[in-house]
């Protein structure tokens, strides 16, 4: 529960941000946070009144704050622990499972040949295979892949940029899973 963090909607519920227990207590003190969804999964204990009464402040694991909704499209950005989450630290040319300092990004279109540095054009690859491949495409070389890559949306972008996502987080998440990724996690 320490680990776990509180998903930020905007007000029209998109994923925003993952916060700490932290920024969302200021969050919730400050009246920032106009609907919340999912359980509760920390109580703040305070101090105690004259009343002999204790306060307590509960935080939601899903909070909806005010702010600007940005209309533009979304494009998560490229990182190689998001690349290996998203491929599940599977080498999508031998299939195998590796640690993620045995993986490496790899471009089917390689770089040497004007390919593009993003999503749809990037796999995971263990390091042999992507040494094997060099610098020729999947079909060049004799190595199919897999499966296909793409650009994870918002949801599962916010899916695989936390790793200690708590259910009702996740249910929220997954109803907004693209038909192309995350198959496995429906």
């Amino acid at each position: 529960m320490r680990q776990a963090k509180v998903l930020r909607l905007n007000k029209a519920g998109m994923p925003v941000d993952w916060l700490t227990r932290q920024e969302t207590a200021t969050l919730v003190v400050k009246g920032q946070v106009i609907w919340s969804l999912g359980d509760v999964f920390l109580e703040i204990k305070g101090g105690i009144n004259r009343a002999g009464q204790r306060s307590a402040l509960s935080l939601p694991s899903i909070v909806a704050c005010t702010g600007r909704i940005k209309a533009d499209s979304f494009t998560p950005t490229l990182t190689n622990r998001l690349l290996f989450r998203r491929d599940q630290h599977t080498c999508l040319y031998c299939g195998q499972q590796f640690p993620e300092d045995c993986l490496s990004r790899d471009h089917v279109t390689p770089v040497s040949r004007n390919g593009k540095d993003c999503w749809s054009n990037v796999v995971t690859a263990c390091k042999r295979c992507n040494h094997r491949k060099a610098d020729r495409t999947p079909e060049e070389a004799g190595m199919p892949l897999l499966a296909v890559p793409f650009k994870p949306n918002r949801y599962e972008f916010f899916y695989f940029a936390n790793k200690n996502i708590l259910a009702d987080q996740m249910e929220f998440l997954r109803v907004q899973f693209s038909s192309n990724g995350c198959r496995s996690l429906q």
